[in-house]
């Protein structure tokens, strides 16, 4: 009887020896069963194929536009461009400065001396600078139709160059040379690119009158025109020899805009595209590859390239009416250059 509590503790002894032994077991299986959960969540490589696995974050819907990131990772063997100029020049453009009919206006590109140029009870629009630098060619409805113009860049000096070969007249452009002027002609329901002496005397088209074709721009080397064109049923960009032959189409893009502009070095094209009111600016090679979308927000139209090649001013919407912005040619370094309560817009640098 003496010896019960001793068998006692020692059978209590084994029950807690028994009990661990089992607890430790549990925790090993559960441990390994909370490994096994874990993993479902990790990739697994597919035996099948070397592709990767579909990611699980939503993507956003792609662009309508195959283009090349202006963000891209330059390769070793490849070297980041070094952009080492500030903003120079002056930079002539529409504005709707008395919010009644659009005006011609000025501002030098590092965002000073923003003037007043035209002073019109009728539209004044689509300035561009002759390559002297000292003169500007617009389209203005002063007869009321649209006529070409030029003067001096004060406004002074006003000589009207055509007078009644169309019913509007646009977007003209003097030849680097400064021996002709190329611009947009409405006629008879259709615009066509037409070609004239720096005077206005010996006007005629040089492409077909039953397209829509507009917005014509030289060639630094004077040796071709790219203009917007509907002749194969949606607008794209066309570049062609400055006789009229040669004609190429550059652009296969939706919504294609006007307004082109040459790179300095007469290798690229600057123009916008995209649904309305949410168009953006692109960069394109001359043989149309290498598309580079430059904007992404709001609705962004005429880019034109510095003369050095290192910048684009452009109007956009984004701040609810339209001003000009600048750019770099690879989309970085935006600036806004205009900060008005009414639009400015159809920028075009000088020489």
């Amino acid at each position: 009887m003496t010896q019960a509590p001793q068998q006692r503790w020692t059978l209590f002894s084994c029950g807690l020896i028994v009990l661990g032994v089992i607890m430790v077991g549990l925790l090993l299986t559960g441990g390994w069963y909370v490994l096994q959960i874990a993993s479902l969540d990790e990739p697994v490589p597919s035996t099948a194929s070397s592709s990767p696995s579909p990611s699980r974050t939503p993507t956003a819907t792609p662009s309508p536009f195959t283009t090349d990131s202006p963000t891209s990772t330059v390769s070793p063997t490849e070297t980041a461009t070094v952009w080492t100029s500030e903003p120079a020049g002056m930079i002539v453009f529409t504005c709707f400065i008395d919010e009644i009919v659009d005006q011609i206006c000025t501002i030098n590109a590092d965002g000073s001396n923003y003037t007043r140029i035209t002073t019109s009870f009728a539209t004044d629009w689509y300035a561009a600078f002759a390559p002297e630098g000292d003169r500007i060619v617009f389209s203005s409805r002063r007869t009321n139709r649209f006529e070409i113009y030029e003067m001096d860049i004060d406004g002074s000096q006003l000589r009207q160059l055509t007078d009644v070969i169309g019913s509007g007249l646009y977007a003209p452009a003097v030849s680097p040379d400064g021996q002709h002027v190329i611009f947009t002609n409405e006629r008879d329901g259709s615009q066509s690119i037409w070609i004239m002496n720096r005077d206005g005397s010996s006007p005629r088209a040089i492409t077909d009158t039953t397209y829509e074709e507009l917005d014509p721009v030289w060639s630094p080397d004077g040796s071709q025109i790219a203009f917007a064109s509907n002749r194969t049923g949606s607008r794209q960009m066309y570049v062609m020899n400055a006789d009229g032959s040669g004609v190429r189409q550059i652009t296969n893009l939706p919504d294609m805009g006007g307004r082109i502009s040459w790179s300095p070095d007469g290798t690229r094209l600057a123009f916008y595209a995209g649904p309305p009111n949410q168009r953006q600016a692109y960069i394109i090679n001359a043989d149309g590859t290498g598309l580079i979308q430059l904007t992404d927000e709001g609705n962004n139209t005429a880019p034109c390239f510095s003369p050095d090649g290192q910048w684009l001013v452009f109007a956009s919407s984004r701040d609810g009416d339209l001003e000009l912005y600048l750019i770099r040619p690879d989309g970085s370094d935006l600036r806004q250059l205009t900060f008005n309560t009414y639009s400015d817009w159809q920028p075009r640098w000088s020489p």
